[in-house]
């Protein structure tokens, strides 16, 4: 039995007979996700030399290449990092709330043979209906913001797509000129919310039939059939649909330590990998259903599986999984950000001064990581390319490093 696996590997231990066993029933974007996370960080993707700034010291290293592609375990890092520096600074000194959405066990089926439309409605539906109900005086009464972030995947790796938002505890009156505070512990009422989402989706759902947006095979097949859909919806709008909103993060601190594990998780990290043996993969995963340290089991699956499993929560090119809304959204953010710190009594922090030209053109460009050896400073010597052998001696050997950035 293997460990201190990485999904790569199983990748390129079992992919090309999966692809072999699985041929014409492969989506394009799913093999392109198979292909890049195989060559992560490999010489196929070329990269940097690096060497210690201590002549004394003279480590050298090379440092692959990253994919970058969002599905990849092993890149989701640095993206995470470079993000989270942009949120900071929007950061409120108020409460945030944590709300999840999820989409009924019913519609999962739908939404895996439609993930564009049905993962656009769920996010939209989502996010109008949380901005709805804090709009109404007899709510909230104010504009919000909403960061958004679409997971498709259960513990296990099952299809479960649901939405986690991060909301601050307040917003903007109608008229822009006060911050509206929540009421201590609490945002909305979620049977609220759950009423409105419900009504929202199936809406959602029933305009895109209509539309013929919606393609169905298999055993949904019926389900193309305008009055079949509309029998398919019928019991979804008595049954509860599964909405909850929990009490606000102690701080900030804590809102961006959830940012960092929520906005570019994949559907399972290296850490979770345990083993990999003949055809079988065990990883550990989540039991909801039991308390405390003894949720955490391990799950062996066939090899196929697994892969399969994986590749159910690929998204389909240019779909957005993180979204801003309300006063978070893309086309007013910076405004209404500064208008909220100002009504916040917020200092306004002063940006950092810009290095001289000249300084940019003759400053090596430095590592992000320090030597692993006396802890100074790496530069980079060399960049080569797919395939290429460095021009620098290797010898003694190059080390590949562990993190790597190609921005």
């Amino acid at each position: 039995m293997r460990t201190d696996l990485e999904l790569a590997d199983i990748f390129r231990e079992h992919g090309a007979a999966w692809r072999n066993a699985n041929r014409g029933h492969v989506s394009f974007d799913q093999l392109k996700v198979m292909s890049a996370i195989e060559r992560c960080r490999t010489a196929a993707l070329g990269g940097h030399v690096l060497r210690c700034e201590d002549d004394a010291c003279g480590h050298m290293r090379v440092a692959f290449n990253s994919c970058r592609d969002r599905h990849c375990p092993k890149c989701q890092g640095s993206a995470a990092r470079e993000w989270l520096a942009d949120r900071e600074a929007e950061l409120l000194p108020v409460p945030y709330f944590h709300a999840v959405y999820t989409l009924p066990s019913e519609l999962r089926g739908v939404a895996y043979q439609n993930k564009r439309v049905v993962y656009d409605i769920l996010m939209k539906a989502a996010a109008e209906t949380t901005l709805t109900i804090a709009a109404d005086p007899k709510r909230l009464g104010a504009k919000i913001g909403i960061t958004s972030v679409l997971h498709t995947w259960g513990s296990a790796l099952t299809h479960h797509p649901h939405v986690h938002m991060i909301v601050p505890g307040g917003g903007l009156s109608p008229d822009g000129e006060r911050w509206i505070a929540s009421r201590g512990n609490f945002l909305v009422h979620v049977d609220v919310l759950k009423k409105l989402f419900r009504g929202k989706v199936i809406a959602m759902l029933a305009e895109a039939h209509a539309a013929g947006r919606l393609r169905f095979s298999n055993g949904l097949a019926g389900l193309a059939d305008a009055r079949a859909f509309k029998r398919f919806l019928g019991p979804l709008r008595h049954t509860k649909w599964i909405v909850y909103c929990k009490p606000p993060f102690a701080g900030p601190e804590q809102v961006l330590r959830y940012l960092s594990r929520y906005t570019h998780r994949v559907a399972i990290s290296n850490r979770r990998l345990v083993a990999v043996g003949g055809d079988r993969v065990a990883f550990r995963y989540k039991d909801y259903r039991v308390e405390g340290a003894e949720r955490w089991k391990t799950m062996t699956l066939d090899a196929s599986e697994f892969i399969r499993r994986f590749l159910v929560h690929v998204l389909p090119k240019g779909l957005q999984r993180i979204r801003h809304y309300g006063l978070l959204a893309n086309a007013n953010r910076t405004a209404a950000i500064a208008k909220a710190r100002e009504l916040l009594a917020v200092p306004k922090a002063e940006p950092p001064p810009e290095p001289e030209a000249s300084a940019k053109e003759t400053t090596p460009r430095i590592w992000p990581t320090p030597c692993p050896c006396c802890g100074k400073r790496l530069l980079v010597v060399e960049v080569f390319g797919r395939w290429a052998t460095p021009r620098h001696d290797t010898s003694p050997p190059i080390v590949p490093i562990i993190r790597i950035d190609t921005s």
